[in-house]
């Protein structure tokens, strides 16, 4: 059976769509985003940076926004028991959800509680900007609260050696790499720079 991660993030905007392309082109996986809310859609930037088979989504929304903001102003109406993975084939599968863990997918369901239903690998992606300690412990935190499987936690940004690791000590959990900024962002240099950064083996 192939294996299937989860990549999310502490907030929004903390750069998981372009780990999760470098992901897709490190260990030649699909990609899968269940809910995309706004333009331009993530599963573009990441067919276009990570070379990734794209499964399509099961909510496309129109307003930049939470998907629950999204959907309402869409007049649609998110079923979060219709958000299931993708079968397994042949190649690993990534899913990358919007926004942080606690973004709101309805008014009573969170995306952290989708994932805590699928019980699969989570990657946390934590920028490496000031008041990252905090945001990472509590959604460490928030994980571990719903027994979903924790693989590690990616950082992305400036290096700030000091500040990984009081995350890696006071949580224990698992330093993957930390994917810096890659500019000008092509696809041939985010795989150059990932390659670099991160360990195929931690994905196996």
């Amino acid at each position: 059976m192939s294996k299937t991660f989860v990549v999310t993030g502490t907030d929004t905007d903390v750069g998981k769509t372009v780990f999760a392309a470098g992901l897709c082109g490190l260990i030649g996986a699909r990609y899968w985003k269940p809910v995309q809310a706004g333009a331009p859609a993530d599963s573009d930037t990441v067919a276009e940076l990570g070379g990734a088979e794209i499964i399509p989504e099961a909510w496309r929304l129109g307003t930049p926004a939470s998907p629950y903001w999204a959907a309402a102003q869409d007049g649609v109406t998110i079923d979060p028991e219709m958000l299931n993975p993708p079968p397994a084939g042949d190649a690993p599968l990534v899913i990358e959800g919007a926004g942080g863990l606690m973004v709101p997918l309805t008014r009573d369901v969170l995306f952290i509680d989708v994932f805590a239903r699928w019980k699969l690998p989570l990657i946390l992606c934590s920028r490496t900007a000031l008041g990252t300690i905090n945001h990472t412990l509590l959604s460490i935190e928030a994980i571990r609260a719903r027994a979903i499987p924790l693989l590690g936690v990616a950082f992305i940004g400036e290096h700030n050696e000091s500040s990984e690791r009081v995350i890696i000590e006071k949580s224990g959990v698992k330093r993957l790499g930390r994917l810096p900024e890659v500019a000008p962002l092509t696809a041939g240099r985010l795989a150059g720079v990932f390659a670099k950064t991160f360990q195929k083996e931690d994905f196996a």
